[in-house]
């Protein structure tokens, strides 16, 4: 009986200690794919590029991404108020939750996230993002098959010439 406390309190040291390491480590920022889609989302985002996964960026990115829809990337994606709050609000329902930065980024590539899976492990020749079949870093479809579902696992990933 002496034993159980002490015991009980290694546990639950490991536990603490694994869950700490789970957010800390390469899977930080990892994308989620919500088990809820949002149809004005899929029909208005996928018109002109993949419908990225409200999981790839934190809420204060998104609501500065569909407050400048004006000026998109060089675009005018301008919406109805209605459309805009009802998207803007799915996609802050589905955040990630795992961004540790202050920061809001625009761009899904300068997320932790990205940046460890893509740049920071130097395993992706920078040459690669200018190949005509990839066109840019945000082209996640171009090596991602799964991309659209928010399946960016590692194994099913195919680099094109």
């Amino acid at each position: 009986m002496k034993f159980a406390k002490p015991l009980l309190v290694l546990a639950m040291a490991s536990l603490s200690l694994a869950a700490c390491a789970k957010y800390n480590g390469e899977d930080r920022g990892r994308p989620v794919m919500p088990s809820q889609s949002n149809a004005k989302w899929v029909a208005e985002c996928s018109g002109c590029h993949m419908a990225y996964p409200p999981g790839l960026l934190p809420a204060a990115s998104w609501k500065k991404v569909m407050g400048g829809l004006d000026k998109h990337f060089g675009t005018d994606a301008s919406l109805s108020a209605a459309d805009n709050a009802e998207i803007t609000n799915y996609l802050v329902t589905y955040e990630s939750n795992r961004w540790t930065s202050s920061a809001a980024p625009l761009r899904i590539t300068d997320g932790e996230w990205f940046k460890v899976k893509h740049i920071g492990k130097g395993n992706i020749d920078p040459a690669v993002w200018s190949r005509a079949s990839v066109k840019s870093k945000g082209n996640c479809a171009a090596c991602h098959q799964g991309a659209e579902r928010g399946d960016f696992n590692e194994n099913s990933t195919r680099i094109p010439n």
